[in-house]
């Protein structure tokens, strides 16, 4: 079992960059491919990146790709989303989540574990 924690969130104006953490717990967190979601008020929950368990491959949502980064660490059982050049349609809360598959994963539905959520606000 995996517990996740997520921060970096905060106000940050368009065109500016925030980093997001997502600590994770337990021994076996190298074994999971891990991705971030985002949530925006009456919408869906929406996939923006993935990464393997060992970093060796990232997929992004066309929305982000070029302005979004998506990496681990796993020896200190952490992984990051770097977000750049961020722009209003951005703002959400977004969540790291675990999985257990070896290959990309985009649905919210294939992972099994979540974080509790982070606010990321971008003002125009």
């Amino acid at each position: 079992q995996v517990q996740l924690v997520e921060s970096g969130g905060r106000l940050v104006q368009a065109g500016g960059s925030l980093r997001l953490s997502c600590a994770a717990s337990g021994r076996t967190f190298r074994s999971y491919a891990m991705g971030w979601f985002r949530q925006a008020p009456g919408k869906e929950r929406e996939f923006v990146a993935f990464i393997s368990w060992n970093g060796g491959y990232t997929h992004y949502a066309d929305s982000v790709k070029g302005r979004f980064t998506i990496s681990r660490d796993n020896a200190k059982n952490t992984v990051y989303l770097q977000m750049n050049s961020l722009k209003p349609e951005d703002t959400a809360v977004y969540y790291c989540a675990a999985c257990s598959y070896s290959d990309v994963r985009t649905h919210a539905g294939e992972y099994a574990y979540w974080g509790q959520g982070t606010q990321v606000t971008v003002s125009s």
